[in-house]
């Protein structure tokens, strides 16, 4: 029930990326966000996400949900070559794959810590 929940707020999340690619909105998040900084917590909350949506199968289960991410983030920039306004980056899909890695790695070391915490007390 939990990874269905987590499933659907992973549908969710991508459409709203997609969605708002042409919006106003981001035109205005844009004029706080020159150097494109939000991808970093924007795919690094989507790979989150993805991993607990699909499972906890040891390390491979981290490459899984990230590479979906990777691949939600090249389709955002090449949806942005088609939206009026925008413009593709290759600059966005390294920061989206830097968000990506450094929160999959954060969430690899709290489950490692929670790990040993639960050996020890059980």
């Amino acid at each position: 029930m939990t990874r269905l929940f987590f499933l659907f707020l992973s549908v969710i999340y991508v459409a709203v990326i997609f969605l708002f690619a042409g919006s106003p909105i981001v035109s205005e998040i844009s004029r706080f966000n020159p150097h494109s900084l939000l991808h970093i917590p924007l795919y690094g909350v989507l790979a989150v996400l993805l991993y607990q949506s699909l499972g906890k199968a040891g390390r491979i289960g981290f490459f899984l949900p990230g590479l979906i991410a990777l691949a939600v983030g090249i389709g955002d920039e090449v949806n942005q070559l088609f939206t009026p306004g925008r413009e593709a980056s290759a600059t966005d899909v390294i920061l989206d794959l830097a968000g990506i890695c450094l929160f999959l790695f954060f969430l690899s070391q709290l489950r490692n810590v929670l790990d040993k915490r639960k050996r020890s007390n059980g």
